[in-house]
């Protein structure tokens, strides 16, 4: 009887119902195919779109947490945890934050990011362990990550960290009134169901993956690692991105080439402080008491007084 019970709780998800758009899927050509799936598609944004208040309310918590020195620490398994490290890893090149200030946890641990490991996302003492073994506290913010939002692994790991008094959230695919779990914040996407029935790495982990780019996106914003719409706090870790440093450095203050280099060099290879050094004619150590003053914040840095 237990076993009829979680099947019949499984069968009622909403991302595990047939998509009656696409009953004649293996009917149709190559054309035929893709165009369904792109149909399917075009549905993702407005859902994430309406989502907007829920998202912004989780981007509170994450840049309260950041303010305090505290961490974002995604949880996951299959695609959801892929999209989590993904989006982690993402963050130290992009806003040249700390490695740790950004953390994905997946279930299986890292061999799942190319291997599906069975079963994985069925331990929820290993969630539990997980949040242990980061120390999570009342600093952190804490993002389970599921399209069914019944995936024990993460049910378990937003309990343990909610004990332990993180903030939490959870980006789901469920609708809200069914969501019933205890965090701080829900957003729930409501896409549909798949192309293919129950193939969450589809429109579920596209809704996903556009509400993970807005939340760590508008955090950094709003914790000054964009001037503009520039990347002022970049790592310049590869070819690509020193050269971006200095097309940004180039942009704002309109110097050429090689001026940009010589002034990012001079600022210790600091986008921000370099801006403020050509904009504001001073010298390193004035752009960045300016920097300080201004939290950090390259706009308040230049129109501030001295």
């Amino acid at each position: 009887m237990q076993d009829l019970s979680r099947f019949e709780e499984f069968a009622r998800l909403a991302t595990e119902q047939r998509n009656p758009r696409t009953l004649d899927l293996d009917t149709l050509d190559i054309p035929g195919v893709l165009e369904r799936i792109s149909a399917e598609d075009h549905g993702v944004p407005a859902a994430v779109a309406m989502e907007i208040p829920h998202i912004a309310r989780a981007v509170e918590l994450v840049v309260a947490s950041f303010r305090e020195g505290g961490r974002l620490i995604y949880v996951g398994a299959g695609t959801s945890g892929r999209l989590g490290v993904l989006d982690a890893s993402e963050c130290p090149p992009t806003f040249g934050s700390p490695p740790e200030r950004v953390q994905g946890v997946i279930a299986g641990g890292p061999g799942a990011l190319v291997r599906a490991v069975e079963g994985a996302e069925d331990r929820g003492e290993e969630g539990e362990r997980a949040m242990d073994e980061r120390e999570v506290g009342p600093r952190d913010t804490v993002i389970g990550l599921a399209a069914s939002r019944r995936t024990p692994f993460v049910v378990a790991a937003l309990r343990r960290a909610r004990a332990r008094g993180a903030r939490t959230a959870y980006v789901t695919c469920t609708p809200r009134s069914e969501f019933g779990l205890e965090v701080d914040v829900a957003i729930c996407p409501v896409v549909g169901p798949e192309v293919v029935m129950g193939s969450t790495r589809m429109k579920a982990g596209t809704a996903q993956k556009l509400v993970l780019n807005m939340i760590t996106t508008t955090a950094f914003v709003c914790c000054g690692k964009v001037y503009e719409n520039l990347m002022v706090d970049l790592m310049a870790t590869s070819e690509k991105l020193v050269e971006r440093s200095r097309r940004t450095v180039m942009s704002v203050t309109g110097v050429d080439y090689e001026a940009a280099a010589r002034a990012i060099a001079a600022a210790g290879g600091s986008v921000k402080i370099a801006i403020v050094m050509l904009k504001r004619n001073c010298p390193r150590d004035e752009a960045e008491a300016r920097l300080r003053r201004a939290g950090g914040f390259v706009r308040a840095a230049l129109e501030g007084k001295t």
